[in-house]
């Protein structure tokens, strides 16, 4: 009885002590919230960090299809393969308001940095950053955040405009005008360019003053202020610690057979530290096997999948009169590595641009873009042979999947990963190549001297605009425009020239507006384009959630 009264006694002081403050309670030694994440500068410095990565997977690396619509449906490139995820038929791919994932994917993808940049700005105050890492910290958030508002005010018009941190559920969205999005954008760079470091100042891959003009004159463009537009350019490109590559550079520079445009584009050239390239004004960073780095050296996952795309699919090939295939596949040499030929080339691209230039342009070299194959399998009758897309054999089509004149710079002929050859004495590759595994140019110093010509152009100053074409062609060995020659058209075909696969081609059609023009005219395999399609549709889901206001739809979806 005794033991049993101690017993209950022993329970009553445990039950009546847990009613209040008890050893059981816990009480965690450190935790993460809302409330405390954004303190410290490595609080901020996380959060940038993962705009980068974001940055990264819209235009890169989010997957085998999606950074590639920045690619189909233009004027450049036709679908290899027909598919409604490869806007073939295209009628079928935005008729769908969103419902098929291309539009809600990028509008979701943007939103998502948008909304990060916007808690980094609205937690600066109250964090412990000093002044001037408060300073900087805003200007990179604003950077990103402008960088993708004008990404979705140029797909899809004007856009809901938030710049605060959400941190309740809102269901009351309305579009700005498209306007007063690129007003905010330009406030946002121009805050960022005035307050980024210099590019000298930062690391390889970081954002920077002179990419900040760089975006600041194309927004400037879209928003009709050519003046604006010249004088951002001038930022950058007077500019004395950047210049175009005009001499041998870089990794393979010994290699004479190459040319200085081929150097560009080589694994380890892209960056100003590692190839002592001023070119590069914004590099984006792939480290393989590193952890965030964004590749593996034994799979294609992470990777920037532009060799897949836009190399054509070889081993698909057949040469009238034979079942043999000719070609071993995949190498990792320039036949385009294990390519499947989803983006495959208009003869606008392979042949239309290159009219009066086509041997002497050093961007149309014969290893920069690719025209001939030789047959490599010694079984097949043509060993050795040449397989020409510009004199094919009878009986094969030019263009196809299968075989078509296509850009090297797309892929990394011989520095793949050691982990992705099945035999690297004969450069055999894996089933699980497909990547590209060199940095990627966001902005080059080419493309502001096209857009200050394009800028002229505005200002009907074609004698300045032929300026600026011109020395993007000569560092290539092209022929001179004459002022009378530039319009919007040559331009663009100069963008084509100097940018092609590189360029994020839909961002510039539809900053223009010509989205349709150029479809229409230059690639006959979407022959179901509709000005509609200058605009992408408001994705339907984001409608239908959004039942506190009205949503507007783009015309014609």
């Amino acid at each position: 009885m005794k033991k049993i009264t101690t017993v209950l006694l022993y329970l009553t002081v445990i039950l009546s002590t847990s009613c209040k403050k008890t050893f059981l309670d816990e009480e965690p030694v450190d935790f993460l919230s809302t409330s405390n994440a954004f303190v410290t500068a490595k609080d901020f410095e996380s959060s940038v960090n993962n705009l980068y990565n974001q940055t990264r997977f819209e235009f890169y690396s989010s997957s085998e299809s999606r950074p590639f619509d920045y690619i189909f449906g233009t004027d450049f490139v036709f679908d290899g393969n027909p598919g409604v995820q490869r806007h073939t038929p295209m009628i079928s791919a935005y008729a769908a308001a969103g419902s098929i994932g291309i539009p809600l994917n990028h509008w979701s993808s943007l939103y998502k940095i948008v909304s990060e940049a916007n808690t980094i700005i609205d937690r600066i105050q109250d964090s412990q950053l000093s002044a001037a890492e408060k300073t900087l910290v805003e200007a990179q958030a604003k950077f990103f955040r402008a960088f993708a508002y004008r990404t979705l005010v140029y797909m899809y018009g004007g856009v809901p405009l938030n710049l605060a941190e959400v941190t309740s559920p809102k269901a009351d969205y309305v579009r700005a005008s498209k306007a007063e999005v690129l007003e905010q954008v330009i406030n946002d760079v121009k805050f960022s360019a005035e307050n980024l470091p210099a590019i000298t100042a930062v690391q390889d891959g970081q954002i920077n003053n002179l990419a900040a003009y760089h975006l600041l004159s194309e927004v400037y463009l879209a928003a009709g202020q050519f003046q604006n537009a010249v004088d951002a350019a001038t930022k950058v490109i007077s500019n004395p610690n950047v210049g175009l590559m005009t001499a041998r550079f870089g990794v393979k520079a010994s290699d004479a057979t190459k040319n200085v445009y081929w150097d560009l584009f080589q694994k380890g050239n892209q960056n100003r530290k590692n190839g002592i390239n001023k070119e590069g004004l914004w590099v984006i960073q792939f480290e393989t096997d590193v952890p965030g780095g964004g590749t593996l050296s034994t799979s294609i996952s992470g990777s920037y999948q532009s060799e897949r795309a836009f190399g054509p699919q070889l081993s698909g090939f057949r040469l009238p009169g034979s079942t043999v295939l000719p070609f071993r596949y995949p190498l990792s040499d320039y036949s385009g590595g294990r390519g499947i030929g989803w983006a495959v080339s208009t003869k606008h691209f392979s042949d239309g641009i290159w009219a009066g230039n086509f041997n002497n342009d050093l961007r149309n070299a014969p290893f920069n873009f690719v025209r001939e194959f030789k047959v490599t399998n010694p079984l097949h009758p043509r060993f050795g042979q040449v397989v020409s897309t510009i004199t094919p054999p009878a009986g094969v089509t030019v263009p196809s999947r299968f075989l078509y004149a296509f850009q090297s710079k797309v892929t990394t002929p011989g520095d793949h990963p050691d982990g992705m050859f099945e035999d690297k004495a004969t450069l055999l590759l894996k089933a699980s190549a497909g990547g590209n595994y060199a940095d990627q140019y966001m902005f080059r110093l080419a493309e502001t001297y096209l857009l200050r010509a394009e800028a002229y152009l505005g200002l009907a100053q074609t004698t300045n605009a032929a300026n600026d074409i011109n020395v993007v062609r000569r560092r290539s060995n092209a022929k001179d425009v004459l002022p009378a020659d530039v319009n919007i058209d040559y331009i663009l075909d100069e963008r084509l020239r100097e940018l092609g696969s590189e360029e994020k081609r839909r961002v510039t059609l539809m900053r223009l507006g010509l989205l349709f023009d150029r479809v229409k005219r230059f690639n006959p395999y979407y022959s179901d384009v509709l000005p509609t399609y200058n605009l992408w549709p408001i994705p339907a889901s984001e409608i239908e959630r959004n039942n506190g206001a009205k949503l507007e739809q783009n015309p014609g979806y």
